[in-house]
C-alpha cells in the first residue's frame, strides 16, 4: 500500500470511528438523559406505545451499528498501531490507555448487543401486542440496567481514548 491510499485509509478509519462513537454514546445519552426520563412521566398508553414501536426500534438500529461500527473501526485503529509502532505499542503509555479504553468498549458493546437489544426486541414486541412494560417481568429493568452501566462505562472509556493522543503521561 503506497504512502498515500495508507494514509487516506487510516484517516477513513479514523473518521468512521469518530461519527459512528459519537452516534453509539449520543443515543446512548439520549436514551438515558431524555427518552427514560419521558417516559417515566408519560400517563398516557397511547404515547408511551408510539415511542416504543415507532421511535425506539429506529435508534436502536443506529444505536447497536454505531456500537458494532465503532468497536470495529477502533480494532482497525489498534492493529495499525501494532504494525506502525512495533509490539512496544502495548507497553507504551498511549498503548495502555487506548487499551484500557478499547477493553471499556469493548464491555459497552456486549451490553448493547447481548443485554439492552434482546431485551428491548422483546419490550417492542409486547408494545405493539399492547402489552405494558409490567407484564415483561425483569426484560425492562435488565435492559435499563446495563443502558445504565454503559453510561458509568462511558465517562472512563472517552477519558482514556482522549488521554491516549493529549496528555503527557511523563
Amino acid at each position: 500500500m503506497d504512502l498515500i491510499s495508507y494514509q487516506g485509509y487510516i484517516f477513513l478509519v479514523r473518521l468512521v470511528h469518530f461519527l459512528a462513537g459519537i452516534t453509539w454514546i449520543g443515543i446512548l445519552y439520549y436514551f438515558n438523559f431524555v427518552q427514560g426520563p419521558f417516559l417515566a412521566g408519560v400517563d398516557e398508553a397511547a404515547t408511551r406505545k408510539d415511542v416504543t414501536t415507532k421511535l425506539l426500534p429506529r435508534a436502536l438500529w443506529w444505536f447497536r451499528w454505531g456500537a458494532m461500527v465503532t468497536v470495529i473501526a477502533g480494532i482497525l485503529m489498534l492493529i495499525d498501531f501494532h504494525v506502525s509502532i512495533g509490539p512496544g505499542f502495548w507497553g507504551s503509555q498511549k498503548g495502555v490507555s487506548i487499551s484500557i479504553g478499547g477493553v471499556l468498549g469493548i464491555i459497552m458493546l456486549f451490553n448493547v448487543w447481548g443485554i439492552i437489544w434482546p431485551n428491548q426486541k422483546k419490550i417492542i414486541a409486547a408494545a405493539e401486542q399492547g402489552k405494558g412494560p409490567t407484564e415483561l417481568g425483569g426484560k425492562p429493568r435488565m435492559a435499563f440496567l446495563a443502558s445504565r452501566i454503559n453510561t458509568v462505562l462511558s465517562i472512563p472509556m472517552l477519558f482514556f481514548m482522549a488521554a491516549s493522543g493529549h496528555m503527557s503521561w511523563g
